[in-house]
């Protein structure tokens, strides 16, 4: 069975938006993290603003770092509005969760999640996500869209934790199964 990865970027207060704020601490550990992820994965899933964003973005910058990889792999966009496709996308429309847990079926298909904040909401109510890969900024915000919201629990194992010069927290969670699950 394959797995479901998130990758996200947070405050210390649990903002996950607009993650404009951080740019002063990327670093090499960062980088090497997040191509961790993305080097481990066999396609993206992305809900449609992150889609969008990151197919008007990657293309343009094909000697960036890792651009190669982002612009080749796979695409499975979440989305009820999004009609045109590019950027090796398949649409994902209808029962979501759904259509996860098929793909989850398929031997060599994990699956990376960058951003897509409702999207991940949806995958952690259905039990779909296998590893949470957070950065955790030295940031207070005090508002903005938050990954972890009312109505949406999970009981995390850390399984590991460094933090860079920068002073970015760099944590690795598998979620406590149940043995229903």
């Amino acid at each position: 069975m394959s797995k479901v990865t998130v990758a996200m970027y947070l405050t210390l207060d649990g903002v996950m938006e607009n993650p404009a704020w951080t740019t002063p601490y990327f670093d090499k550990e960062v980088a090497h993290f997040q191509q961790e992820a993305m080097y481990n994965c066999d396609a993206l899933l992305l809900g449609r603003v992150m889609y969008q964003a990151f197919a008007a973005a990657w293309p343009a910058m094909p000697d960036a770092p890792g651009a190669d990889r982002m612009n080749i792999l796979p695409k499975f966009v979440a989305s009820t509005t999004l009609t045109a496709r590019a950027w090796n996308a398949t649409l994902l429309r209808g029962d979501v969760p759904a259509a996860v847990r098929q793909l989850k079926q398929q031997p060599h298909q994990n699956l990376l999640v960058y951003g897509s904040g409702r999207l991940v909401r949806t995958l952690m109510q259905h039990n779909l996500i296998d590893e949470y890969r957070l950065m955790v900024h030295p940031l207070v915000l005090g508002n903005g869209q938050q990954l972890f919201t009312e109505g949406v629990a999970a009981t995390l194992q850390l399984q590991e934790a460094r933090p860079t010069g920068s002073g970015v927290l760099l944590l690795t969670y598998h979620p406590q199964r149940t043995n229903a699950e």
